[in-house]
């Protein structure tokens, strides 16, 4: 929002929410009856279509620009970005909105719109014309009014609020700043109707060109060549380049032009540093991470739900959508590349006090990681990732949802014993999973039911239990039985209990989810396993999967860790930063449990916080 907003600066449709392109419905649903019982009219009847056409060009360059600023090379601007700038972003499809209305709208009034031709080479030179010459031109004295204190307080400074700048900033106005730019933006659009020379690759080529430019300028990174400028010097007068835009939106008073530079020369408002920006960007490596936390894709939408997917949903908890069934060809489409991809990608990156964070993500679902060939492979996947680190100079590497299940992290015990030379310390994190769950148990509890497969972590839990007189239960006697036998603890330390007799039930892998039915009301359900148990009795509360809330000075943070609220981290990729932080020379796999009352310390000092009980009871049964 601009700091004093004027007149028309939201959208008319914003009390719609996500139901605003239900205003199209009506030409939508013409358009296609006329397709199939009047005339096939292409300036009609690809309005619709070419809607998606842009959204997906325009998810292209976000998931681009994002994997791009993530592993750092040619980055131009190093400042964070955070959630408040993702939610003030979130109405990027607007203007494709509006641009649809627009059509259906010309179509409708003007009969010189319907029945164009798909090429006239008069056309689209013309377009081109009028693009370079009005349209640049008025957009650069209006850009600089813009600039002009009453109007910048009232309008651009919604815009410029983003100083880093993703591909979809582009088009974040206030929506009477929008209007004058679709004025300009329909001067070669109405003219070549006018005098009879449109054509559909006309229209709609002006149309891509401005989103392609648009995203473009704004993905903040920098990729033109060099060796462009040299065989087209002129280039430099008719194509803005990444690093000359963000310029732009760090020093506010330069480089104005719309596409075209030339303006700029022209009126001398090009930055000084626009030669040295673009050239020291060129130059920029890869960085290599300290911390790199290996996580993995879960349920088959959760691509879209990534960082380098769909924004507005990255920056929030993952739940289930339905219009992401509708996504099933790209569904499929990710699910074929991760059956052949042969690497870890980084996903995202932090900094936290001296440290550069990373997280990589291993292209395989939570399906793949239970079946007997595909662990094979992943298995390899993970060596070969953790060999990747080692050379790249990273201290640590912390082991992620189904990354440091019992076999695999044992698997990587034994792989790091054939490497003695290996530099890289490999933390699975479990010791802070069992400090975090310990804290989340409420004080003054005297019992808990512990349900799920006894792996390392819940007889970590077990014995520091049983170490501050807390009765750990179980339901059935061969579990009683194997509990004896692998935790030395004093007698009635461990018993059976009845199904529906302790308030706290501690919750791992492979347990049977249907006994929660018979929990009594106001049980507390607290996982220490990866993934969060499904919520199934009325009236009962279900904390976190092992979590903590990050400082403030862990930045860079704007999108969610799978299921988890904004700004929290869970256990496992803590430990990682703990572990580089306190510079601990030594592994967490395999067997090994660190002491946990030395990382939950180290933790608390570091300025990570618990995570408070919710108080909010299961509503849905």
């Amino acid at each position: 929002m601009a700091s004093k907003p004027g007149i028309l600066t939201n959208w008319p449709w914003k009390p719609l929410g996500s139901f605003k392109f239900v205003i199209l419905s009506p030409w939508i649903a013409h358009s296609i009856y006329s397709f199939i019982w009047v005339e096939q009219d292409p300036s009609y009847y690809i309005i619709f279509p070419y809607m998606f056409v842009r959204m997906l060009h325009s998810q292209i360059w976000i998931s681009i620009s994002r994997y791009q600023t993530a592993k750092g090379k040619n980055r131009i601007v190093d400042k964070c970005l955070e959630f408040e700038q993702v939610d003030r972003e979130t109405n990027w499809d607007d203007q494709i909105l509006l641009t649809a209305l627009t059509f259906y709208i010309l179509y409708t009034i003007f009969p010189m719109a319907a029945n164009l031709p798909w090429w006239r080479t008069d056309g689209v030179v013309l377009t081109a014309l009028l693009h370079a010459g009005p349209v640049e031109f008025l957009y650069y004295w209006l850009h600089r009014a813009l600039h002009h204190h009453y109007l910048y307080s009232r309008y651009h400074s919604h815009h410029h609020s983003s100083i880093v700048t993703e591909p979809i900033t582009s088009v974040i106005h206030p929506f009477a700043e929008i209007l004058a730019y679709f004025t300009l933006f329909f001067i070669p659009i109405l003219t070549t109707m006018f005098v009879k020379k449109s054509s559909i690759a006309a229209v709609y080529g002006y149309i891509f060109y401005i989103d392609f430019m648009n995203n473009m300028g704004h993905c903040n990174f920098e990729f033109f060549p060099k060796k462009l400028f040299s065989y087209f010097p002129l280039l430099k007068y008719l194509s803005y380049t990444p690093s000359f835009h963000s310029l732009h939106h760090t020093k506010f008073r330069s480089n104005y032009s719309l596409f075209m530079p030339i303006y700029d020369y022209i009126y001398g408002t090009v930055d000084a540093s626009t030669d040295a920006t673009y050239e020291s960007c060129l130059k920029r490596q890869e960085e290599s991470p300290d911390v790199v936390h290996l996580t993995h894709l879960t349920t088959l939408d959760s691509i879209f739900q990534l960082r380098l997917g769909f924004a507005s949903l990255a920056s929030n908890p993952q739940t289930s959508k339905w219009y992401l069934n509708l996504m099933w060809p790209f569904t499929l489409c990710s699910m074929l590349v991760t059956w052949i991809s042969g690497h870890a990608i980084v996903l995202e990156s932090n900094f936290f006090k001296d440290l550069k964070l990373q997280c990589w993500l291993i292209p395989r679902f939570k399906i793949q990681y239970f079946s007997k060939k595909q662990c094979i492979k992943i298995n390899k996947l993970i060596e070969e990732t953790i060999m990747m680190a080692d050379l790249s100079g990273v201290k640590v590497i912390s082991l992620g949802l189904l990354n440091q299940r019992q076999e695999i992290s044992a698997h990587c015990a034994v792989y790091i014993e054939r490497l003695p030379n290996l530099k890289i310390k490999v933390v699975d994190g479990s010791s802070l999973v069992v400090a975090t769950v310990l804290n989340n148990i409420p004080k003054g509890t005297n019992q808990v039911l512990l349900r799920g497969k006894f792996n390392k972590v819940a007889l970590a839990i077990i014995n520091a239990l049983c170490s501050k007189n807390v009765q750990v239960t179980v339901l059935y006697r061969d579990e009683l039985k194997e509990l004896e036998r692998r935790v030395a603890v004093s007698d009635g330390s461990l018993a059976l209990s009845p199904i529906n007799t302790p308030k706290t039930w501690l919750v791992g892998e492979d347990w049977d989810e249907d006994e929660q039915m018979q929990a009594s009301e106001g049980s507390l359900f607290i996982p220490f396993s990866h993934f969060p148990p499904k919520k199934m009795q009325k009236g009962c509360l279900y904390h976190y999967t092992p979590a903590m809330i990050t400082p403030t000075t862990l930045v860079n943070l704007h999108s969610c860790e799978n299921w988890l609220p904004r700004r929290v981290m869970s256990a496992w990729r803590i430990a990682g930063i703990i572990h580089a932080l306190e510079g601990w020379d030594a592994h967490e796999c395999g067997d090994t449990v660190f002491n946990i009352e030395k990382v939950w310390e180290a933790s608390i000092r570091h300025g990570y916080l618990p995570l408070k009980i919710p108080q909010k009871l299961n509503k849905f049964g």
